[in-house]
This record gives structure tokens, C-alpha cells and sequence, in this order.
């Protein structure tokens, strides 16, 4: 009798335990649902107000309606990316996309990560420190994957910071089989939250607004860090952000922390 009252009590947690994950998968998914579909009104928005501009003949000359032709078709292209870049991610998750995992030396990782970023760093006047570290460390990832969501936290960085230091580091955790890279900004955790341009009405967006939308539609910062943290989740790690007080000048820097499985 009391094997059997064991035997429920085991069953029981380990379908709370289910139900549990399920409800934290179906709350994350209706998350990338919302920040996906708020991510490409922006775009669309710039995309419907020239397309408006034409068919309400507001152009004054062919040439004119020709360049907003050709706006709209550069902004077309940038959509289908950003779009593409999100499939890509979704699929991953959700097992279509089969990763690759292997043993990857962070020193390698970092030189290769240096090659992609530091010309964007330095033409925006912002110092770029990639530390390999001291001891050969390793981490068991998909090469690509872990890629891409390293460099989308550093392009995120270039774009907000104004200027000071993007600092990347790596040290193994003591008594877990986890290695962690460390990125130091010099920039507020909270532009890592705030949302992309606020949508607005088509019929209030003149046309400087319209053209500025059409060539700077990108990935906000925020779905950024969603994308890499989704990733990383899908590889068995973990993407954590926190706010530290530099004490000599009383301001916050960002420090986001990758945690990367140890090959075994």
C-alpha cells in the first residue's frame, strides 16, 4: 500500500513538474509571438506610407515616384530578412533546424568574433575588447548558432552605445558544467527592454518619417537579446542580463552572461 501511495506521489510531481514546463513553453511562445508581430509593424508601417504617397499621386515628378518605388523595394528586402532571421530561429527551437554541436575553443570563437564586429565598433568610436582567456576553455555549442547570437548582442550594443566599452570575457563556473561568456557594456540594461519605435498612424507620418523608417528597419535591441536567449536555450544554456553600479562614476553598466555547456 505504501509502495503504491509512493508510486502516486512520483507520478504526481512529475506531472506537475510537466505541466509546469508546458505552461512556461506556451507562455514563452505567446511572448515571441507578440514582440515578433509588434517587431514588424515598423517596417511594414514605412512600407504602406510610401505606397500610399504613390497611389495618392502626392509625388511631384516621375523621378520622385521612382526613387519611392525603389524605397519601397529596398524596404521590401529588409523585411523579408528580418522575417527570415526569425523563421530561422523559430525552426531551431523548434527542432526543423537540426543543430550541430561540437567542441568549440572560445579562443577561436572570440578571434573569429573580433573579425565579424570590430570594424562596426570602430566606426562608431567605440573600443572593442575581446579577452581570450588564460586557460583553454571550451564550450559545446553549434558553431553558427552560437555565432549569431553573440553577434547579435555586440551589433545591438554598437547601435545604442554613444560611446565608452564593449568588453567580452570568459571564465569557466566553478562545480557546474557550464563555461560562461561575459559581455560588459557601458550602456543602461533598460534600453535592452524598451521596444521598437512606437507604431503610428500612417496618415500622421510625413515624408522625412516615412523615409527615415524605410532605411533603418532592423531588429530592435529587444528581440535581439530574445533571439540569442532562444538559441542559447535551444543549445542547453542560458542568457542572462544584470545591471552593475560602476561606483567611481555612479553609472550602470550592462553585463550579459552567457552560459554555455562544457563539452564532456
Amino acid at each position: 500500500m505504501m509502495s503504491e501511495i509512493d508510486d502516486l506521489k512520483k507520478e504526481l510531481k512529475e506531472t506537475k513538474l510537466a505541466y509546469q514546463m508546458a505552461a512556461q513553453m506556451s507562455q514563452f511562445k505567446a511572448s515571441f509571438l507578440a514582440r515578433t508581430s509588434h517587431e514588424l509593424r515598423s517596417p511594414l508601417s514605412s512600407l504602406i506610407g510610401l505606397h500610399q504617397l504613390i497611389l495618392s499621386d502626392l509625388c511631384e515628378s516621375p523621378e520622385e515616384q521612382k526613387e519611392f518605388i525603389a524605397q519601397a523595394y529596398q524596404s521590401a528586402l529588409k523585411l523579408m530578412k528580418l522575417i527570415d532571421e526569425i523563421v530561422t530561429v523559430s525552426k531551431t527551437e523548434h527542432g526543423t533546424n537540426k543543430l550541430i554541436l561540437e567542441s568549440i575553443p572560445i579562443e577561436d570563437l572570440f578571434n573569429y568574433i573580433h573579425h565579424l564586429t570590430h570594424l562596426q565598433a570602430a566606426n562608431r568610436n567605440l573600443k572593442l575588447n575581446i579577452i581570450s582567456p588564460e586557460e583553454q576553455l571550451y564550450v559545446y555549442a553549434d558553431h553558427t548558432r552560437l555565432v549569431q547570437s553573440i553577434v547579435h548582442l555586440i551589433d545591438s550594443a554598437i547601435s545604442i552605445m554613444r560611446d565608452g566599452t564593449i568588453q567580452v570575457t570568459a571564465d569557466a563556473l566553478s562545480e557546474s558544467d557550464m563555461n560562461r561568456i561575459i559581455i560588459k557594456l557601458d550602456c543602461s540594461p533598460e534600453i535592452w527592454q524598451e521596444g521598437i519605435n512606437s507604431s503610428q498612424e500612417i496618415a500622421k507620418i510625413d515624408l522625412e518619417q516615412i523615409k527615415e523608417f524605410s532605411q533603418d528597419i532592423k531588429l530592435s535591441p529587444g528581440m535581439k537579446l530574445l533571439l540569442s536567449r532562444t538559441l542559447l536555450e535551444t543549445m542547453g544554456g542560458s542568457l542572462e542580463i544584470s545591471d552593475i553600479l560602476v561606483e567611481d562614476t555612479q553609472t550602470s553598466q550592462t553585463q550579459l552572461i552567457l552560459n554555455c555547456q562544457r563539452p564532456s
